[in-house]
């Protein structure tokens, strides 16, 4: 996660853009490392762990190669992220459960949160 990261920072519109930097040869080593050598475009993602609009960073151990299919697959994780973002940003969830919910276990999140 990004170092001094707060609510208000993530809530800030554009953080997340501001930040969003993971550069091609970063994501081929992600997927290399996970073994997912050869894939289509769409077929998966490098995808943080913890998302940039929770304060998750770029480092190479927030990343992940996510697939679109099965489903739930990144989508439906960034819809989740999504209304994560909005509890916190709303004062409803603190920024610290928001990440702790999508790094334990985001597909029994997902399912609460859209059933």
């Amino acid at each position: 996660m990004f170092v001094d990261v707060t609510a208000a920072t993530v809530c800030t519109p554009g953080f997340s853009a501001s930040v969003r930097n993971v550069p091609a040869s970063e994501k081929r080593a992600v997927y290399a490392e996970y073994g997912t050598r050869k894939h289509r475009r769409g077929q998966y993602e490098a995808d943080h762990l913890i998302s940039l609009e929770l304060g998750g960073s770029n480092a190479i151990a927030n990343l992940w190669p996510e697939a679109a299919r099965p489903r739930p697959g990144f989508h439906e994780k960034d819809s989740l992220e999504n209304s994560l973002h909005a509890e916190v940003c709303g004062g409803s969830m603190t920024l610290a459960d928001a990440q702790r919910v999508i790094a334990t276990d985001w597909l029994t999140a997902y399912k609460m949160v859209h059933p």
